[in-house]
């Protein structure tokens, strides 16, 4: 009779096709939302706040739940834990569908972050598991992470069309199907693989990281609202350098620490997970400006955004597909870094041509050389991470690798919406019209850029709604640029970090 590790080999491809699906799900999750936050906002009076919140309160329990529930899948079964995931999430996902308050809506992204915590690192380390060969798992790893990127531009147009046909709660009705496609499959054909000497949950570590992120990235966020002089952030960023060295303090010394700190020993995998954070805080942190560009200042639907957004996320498929043939001729560390610096350019020809009335050819052109650096560093580098872990941690490396996507993703949007939403406030305060305004009325206007759109409905006047208009959207554009500049920069340093610290070949890390 067949064994089940024999069995598990034979079936590898099409068990991948199933962890690809149940990554799409995770990557449809987060994009398609990105397409529906002018009509949120709209919708339920959401700040520009409250949207980072929305986006940040999935990614922040995510990032910092993903090192634990990779250890329990480990301990317990990562398709028992796959398919857990899954379920949860199918269940949260219903629930968003039929809310209709902001903080609620917040709150629920918060238990999807949950399901996705228990679902990435289940598909990477039965990915890890099934592919014994190293070259076919690095190719295996390359059309894993070319899934991310095709959720990338499934998710907007998705998104776009769904809102052009029915209310916003659509967008998450969406991922039920998707969900169940999944599930299906991966209870068929993955196998159920563990570690029996996986540790035991750390809970301290759990309590830690979650507290110090929520403070880390609440003063960031809060930064861009009320200055960066309020005693508030002072006071969580303080809390947040606290708690954060505690829970490496705690991981360095508990017997059971959910982040194995000898890991960072190797420098295959300190490097790649620095490149990948990166990559993912440039990667996030535009898509998160892009679709709230393209549809209230250049004044699109949900629909054509998603669609102008598509050659991102084609360009992003096809280099991650592409990447490991690339990365087995010129080598991990050279084409992580190289690919950072492409990032950067990209990045930085954004900076130069974003306009209020750019052309789309324009912003296609930085689009595609975005998408070629961020899809080209993503598959070596996850292929450096899992390569870098023994294979009995396998869960903790996919854990890892998925945590540091998620914690760079977290802070794109925090720290260049930051830098965005303060330039936009800043060009706002220098309308003294609007102190003659009543309080509500500056706030709606100075929440972003589509309350500024909703008040704009209300002049009577067709000039001067045109004349405000047009301020509100270069100081919009006037923040995505200067987001864009820093975002450019800081892939150079990424760029440079990386090339020091990826040796030419993995190194396997020993326990």
């Amino acid at each position: 009779m067949e064994d089940q590790a024999s069995k598990a080999y034979r079936e590898r491809w099409k068990t991948l096709i199933f962890l690809c699906a149940s990554l799409l799900v995770l990557s449809l999750n987060n994009n398609i939302l990105n397409v529906a936050l002018p009509s949120i906002s709209n919708d339920l009076h959401a700040t520009s706040s409250e949207l980072q919140w929305l986006i940040d309160s999935y990614i922040i329990i995510f990032a910092a739940l993903l090192l634990t529930m990779g250890s329990i899948g480990d301990k317990h079964g990562r398709k028992t834990a796959l398919l857990a995931g899954l379920a949860i999430l199918a269940i949260v996902s219903l629930l968003a569908g039929l809310t209709n308050s902001i903080l609620i809506l917040i709150l629920l992204r918060g238990f999807m972050g949950i399901a996705g915590a228990i679902i990435m690192p289940s598909t990477l380390s039965i990915l890890s598991a099934t592919f014994t060969d190293p070259k076919e798992r690095s190719q295996a790893i390359a059309y894993w992470a070319a899934t991310f990127g095709l959720g990338i531009g499934i998710g907007p147009v998705l998104g776009g069309w769904l809102l052009v046909h029915y209310p916003w709660n659509s967008i998450f009705i969406a991922n039920i199907p998707v969900i169940a496609l999944a599930f299906i499959g991966s209870m068929i054909y993955a196998s159920n693989s563990r570690d029996p000497n996986a540790p035991s949950t750390d809970i301290p570590g759990v309590v830690l990281s979650i507290t110090g992120l929520v403070a880390l990235l609440y003063g960031i966020i809060e930064a861009g609202v009320i200055g960066w002089g309020n005693p508030k952030i002072y006071i969580s960023l303080a809390l947040a350098a606290v708690l954060l060295a505690a829970f490496g303090y705690w991981e360095s010394k508990a017997k059971n620490a959910m982040l194995p700190i000898f890991l960072f020993k190797n420098r295959s995998f300190t490097g790649a997970n620095i490149a990948l954070t990166m990559d993912m805080f440039a990667l996030f942190g535009c898509s998160f400006f892009l679709s709230q560009y393209f549809q209230t200042v250049l004044g699109h639907t949900a629909l054509v955004a998603g669609i102008a957004m598509l050659p991102l996320a084609a360009v992003v498929v096809i280099a991650s597909a592409l990447s490991a043939k690339v990365s087995e001729k010129f080598g991990i560390k050279v084409v992580v870094s190289a690919s950072l610096l492409v990032l950067a350019l990209g990045l930085f020809y954004m900076y130069l041509t974003s306009g209020i009335d750019t052309t789309y050819p324009t912003i296609l052109v930085g689009m595609i050389i975005i998408g070629i650096g961020t899809g080209t560093a993503t598959g070596p580098a996850t292929d450096s991470v899992m390569g870098a872990v023994p294979v009995s941690k396998a869960g903790i490396g996919s854990a890892m690798n998925d945590t540091t996507r998620e914690l760079g993703g977290a802070l794109g949007v925090a720290v260049l919406g930051t830098i965005m939403n303060s330039a936009f406030l800043g060009r706002l305060d220098q309308l003294t019209v609007l102190k003659l305004l009543p309080v509500s009325v500056e706030n709606t206007i100075r929440s972003g850029i589509e309350g500024a759109h909703q008040f704009a409905t209300y002049i009577p006047f067709p000039h001067i709604q045109e004349q405000f208009l047009v301020y509100v959207n270069e100081a919009f554009v006037q923040g995505m640029r200067e987001a864009m500049l820093v975002a450019a920069l800081t892939m150079v340093l990424a760029a440079l970090v990386s090339y020091i610290l990826l040796p030419a070949q993995i190194q396997r890390a020993e326990e």
